[in-house]
């Protein structure tokens, strides 16, 4: 599948951890051709933390893509009924949002922009990040593995010994994900 021209909402969650993975794959979308609008959870928007100061990450992702980040669910929510999207991705997608997108519940930017844009019956990837994908989270991700129009980026254990319960997408497969996401298809091994 040929991103090029294609218009990419790119959503990042509270996964802190994972920006310095996730955010070069804007650019990397932006050379193939791609429009990418950024759009940022409430806590990944306002929280600093020992993984940066979000007035970095935010200068930084508005300065990749060109555009200002959506925030708000007010700004979040026309992103379906305008078709400003062919694929949305969540990268890094925290537990609590999956958790919240596998029940419907939408009171955040992200959520929202998800609901929005599943209106149109488009593909939604995943790439999961949470240190409980495991054991409690393990629900919400069966849950989105059986809805349509929800792809998985691939992911592993994070840190077996540490943290057994913890799980991470590859980032190396985000692109590819897209492109199988948009051809109606789960790339495999879902399970690294």
């Amino acid at each position: 599948m040929d991103l090029k021209d294609k218009k990419i909402g790119f959503v990042l969650t509270g996964s802190f951890c994972t920006f310095s993975k996730t955010i070069p794959k804007m650019k990397e979308l932006i050379k193939m051709g791609s429009e990418v609008i950024p759009i940022m959870s409430y806590n990944s928007y306002n929280l600093d933390t020992k993984f940066g100061k979000a007035e970095d990450f935010i200068n930084e992702i508005q300065e990749i893509t060109g555009k200002e980040i959506i925030h708000t669910i007010q700004d979040a929510e026309p992103i379906g009924p305008k078709r400003l999207t062919d694929v949305m991705v969540v990268a890094p997608c925290s537990g609590n949002t999956m958790s919240k997108l596998a029940y419907d519940i939408i009171d955040t930017p992200a959520t929202m922009a998800v609901k929005s844009h599943l209106r149109n019956n488009l593909p939604v990837v995943i790439a999961p990040s949470t240190n409980n994908g495991l054991s409690g989270n393990a629900i919400s991700i069966g849950h989105l593995l059986n809805r349509n129009n929800y792809y998985f980026v691939p992911f592993r254990q994070d840190n077996p010994i540490t943290k057994p319960r913890s799980i991470v997408f590859d980032s190396e497969y985000i692109i590819k994900t897209i492109e199988s996401a948009l051809d109606g298809e789960q790339i495999q091994p879902i399970l690294l």
